[in-house]
């Protein structure tokens, strides 16, 4: 990491920086976001309960680390379950998180989609 930082600058260009790792966007090391192709990763069902008040959640695991691919998804499948959830990107794979227990509905999206899935 270098000793120097930008203070001020009224080029667009110099104010694009990484969100992880706050570094300018060519100087960035961070993990490049994965490629998508369908048929290439599994969606893992898993319910969640516990720490979130006894209310159950649809936690839709194993997607690639591609921040723009979850985005869209997510927001399709919330307003297709008519839901609120959120998209999470961890250190190896993405996750969609969906509000109840939409199994029934989130299988049928993803089986028009092509996308694989195991579990539930």
């Amino acid at each position: 990491m270098k000793n120097t930082r930008l203070v001020f600058s009224t080029d667009p260009r110099d104010n694009v920086t990484c969100p992880d790792c706050k570094e300018l966007k060519a100087e960035c090391r961070c993990q490049p976001e994965e490629a998508v192709q369908d048929g290439q990763f599994t969606v893992i069902f898993r319910m969640e309960k516990s720490g979130r008040g006894g209310k159950i959640v649809t936690v839709l695991d194993g997607f690639p680390r591609n921040e723009t691919y979850l985005k869209t998804l997510a927001k399709e499948l919330k307003a297709k379950c008519g839901v609120g959830g959120t998209h999470i990107l961890g250190e190896k794979s993405g996750m969609i998180e969906i509000q109840g227990d939409k199994r029934d509905q989130l299988k049928k999206i993803l089986e028009s989609k092509r996308i694989k899935f195991k579990g539930m």
